[in-house]
């Protein structure tokens, strides 16, 4: 079987299924005529509502323009952002608290009965997509007494979370410092909130990764005026101290590294079964905080006012509501705004895969025959990487533009089954299933390494991997060896979950790019007035995305060309942008 019949490129967008293209690209073109009018204006006192970005989020995009040149000491001063301005650095400054009072089947086959230990949850697939074997990381801390079974408190009295150990905060508030001094746009949206409060009244529930970087986004949602309860996506990436940190600041965070699968939807349901608190947001990655509501608690979930989805997963599910006429929330894709997709997907990917199988295979990269299934922006972030330093690189493809520019990048694109038996590593990039079969693996060199870099766990058919014939040797954190009966062996690392995530760190300051993002999109949603969104999936305007990169051009100390009058009536746009069409390729 060829995997590459199976592949799809990660950057692929999804058109959402009310619209068609021509209607879709003239509606954005409007639109952004409309906001790029109003971001002219939004200084002038005028209550203005363009089609697709609130009066709010325009005074506060507006507020935070005016102080651009004061962004660029962001990173070298500590007067930029005072306690008055809002910051969390440390937690003595924290001034507000919160009050607490297969497609079509993926939304309807995903509640489990297991608690069992096993190799059981990936980023963004549900626990039905995932397989068991012995030897898990998990496994080896059955000894060890369940988060859910410790009566916790941290020093204000509060027992509103369920972490790993909250002896560990004044660690993970470290890490936070350290993760807002790269982000400084977000840090960027909490000055500019400093009068007025966006969020104010939004109780969002969220379900992505908890680590330091993932805890300025939280606490920037805070300080934009929200109420926020936090559950991990991925049962491996959970920075522990981090949680910590958040919980010691009242934060209700429910994760720790190494959850259990009935864990984790356990830790769910706690963000969204409280007492006299009911949320109105979801912020997402993979779709299963979305999932549960919509499962469990369909009356909170028809109330919710809009959720952000920020993985290629999390956004194929919301599509499949949405065509099943299910979708009572409208949504914004994030994952294929530009700025997710070109810096995030790309760059996040090209310097975080070297890293991660340093850590877990110690690989020597030069002269190595490697696979990349997939030539979306994941595929050729890894790509190039491991090209620059000197592997020899085949890609495999369904897409014939992406194989092209493959071919064009100095590749040679070929399909798996015929190059599996030479190559060695494979590595998945696709957001599909079963890309990598037992039949390739049976194929494969002795001491070939397999893993992936996608969204999905299913990537790789690991389950087909769980036989009697087949011995899994537990090596070292996230790497096991499976050992065919004539003694080769294959490295398994991360059991088939993203690897840089479950095994390694990535860079902060793409993170932030892609937390900026969220914010807005948060923001735009919850501000949005009755009727501005159906109940479908939406990108995000231009606009926004346009925005987000302007406020992290300010750590290069980057200076934009401005358009002439002149130039800007022969091109037929403002001068202020969007500079690009929605249908635009980067």
């Amino acid at each position: 079987m060829d995997s590459s019949l199976n592949s799809k490129p990660e950057n692929q967008s999804v058109t959402p299924p009310s619209e068609d293209n021509a209607s879709m690209a003239e509606s954005n073109h409007n639109d952004e005529a409309a906001i790029s009018s109003a971001l002219e204006t939004a200084g002038d006192g005028n209550s203005l509502q363009p089609p697709t970005i609130s009066s709010k989020l325009l005074r506060m995009l507006e507020a935070a323009t005016k102080r651009r040149p004061a962004l660029v000491k962001m990173q070298n001063s500590e007067e930029v952002f005072d306690e008055n301005d809002g910051a969390i650095s440390e937690a003595p400054r924290t001034k507000r608290q919160i009050q607490y009072p297969e497609q079509p089947r993926e939304f309807d086959s995903r509640l489990t009965k297991t608690g069992r230990r096993s190799l059981s949850h990936s980023v963004s697939h549900s626990s039905t997509d995932s397989n068991s074997s012995g030897g898990s990381d998990a496994e080896n801390q059955e000894d060890e007494v369940s988060p859910r079974e410790m009566q916790q408190i941290n020093s204000k009295g509060n027992r509103d979370f369920c972490i790993k150990n909250i002896k560990m905060a004044d660690f993970g508030r470290r890490e936070i410092e350290l993760a807002e001094d790269e982000m400084t746009a977000l840090m960027a949206l909490r000055k500019a909130a400093q009068g007025e409060k966006p969020l104010a009244g939004a109780k969002i529930v969220g379900c992505t990764h908890v680590t330091a970087q993932t805890a300025v986004l939280f606490e920037t949602l805070m300080v934009l005026g929200a109420q926020c309860r936090w559950a991990a996506c991925n049962i491996y990436s959970t920075q522990d101290e981090v949680a910590a940190a958040l919980a010691e600041q009242d934060f209700p965070v429910f994760a720790w590294k190494g959850e259990s699968e009935d864990d984790f939807w356990w830790c769910i349901d706690r963000c969204v079964n409280v007492e006299g608190w009911e949320p109105n947001m979801i912020l997402d990655d993979g779709g299963d905080m979305t999932h549960w509501l919509y499962k469990k608690y369909p009356h909170l979930f028809k109330k919710a006012k809009g959720i952000v989805e920020e993985s290629i997963t999390g956004i194929h599910r919301l599509h499949s509501l949405s065509k099943a006429g299910k979708l009572c929330v409208p949504a914004i894709n994030v994952n294929d705004s530009v700025t997710k997709q070109k810096f995030d997907n790309l760059y996040c990917c090209r310097e975080s895969i070297l890293d991660s199988l340093k850590k877990t295979a110690d690989i020597m990269f030069g002269g190595k025959q490697v696979a990349v299934c997939g030539y979306g922006e994941v595929g050729k972030g890894c790509s190039a990487a491991l090209k620059a330093m000197g592997s020899v690189v085949y890609v495999t493809e369904i897409d014939p533009i992406c194989a092209l520019q493959a071919c064009m990048d100095g590749f040679r694109v070929a399909k798996l089954g015929d190059i599996v038996r030479q190559v060695d590593m494979v590595i998945t990039c696709t957001g599909n299933k079963n890309v990598v079969v037992r039949e390739h693996m049976d194929r494969m060199k002795n001491g070939c390494v397999v893993c992936n870099m996608g969204r999905s766990n299913t990537e790789i058919d690991v389950s087909s991997l769980i036989t009697t014939e087949l011995e899994w040797q537990h090596v070292r954190a996230q790497v096991h060896h499976i050992i065919w009966p004539d003694g080769k062996r294959i490295v398994l690392l991360a059991e088939g979950r993203v690897l840089n995530l479950s095994s390694s760190t990535v860079p902060i300051y793409v993170l932030s790019i892609t937390a900026t993002t969220q914010a807005l999109a948060l923001i735009e949603l919850f501000n949005a007035p009755e009727g501005r969104y159906k109940q479908d999936v939406y990108l995000l305007p231009k606009k926004l995305d346009e925005y987000v990169a302007s406020l992290h051009l300010q750590t290069f100390d980057a200076h934009l060309t401005e358009l002439t009058d002149e130039q800007a009536k022969y091109m037929g746009l403002s001068k202020y942008g969007p500079f690009k069409p929605s249908y635009y390729r980067y």
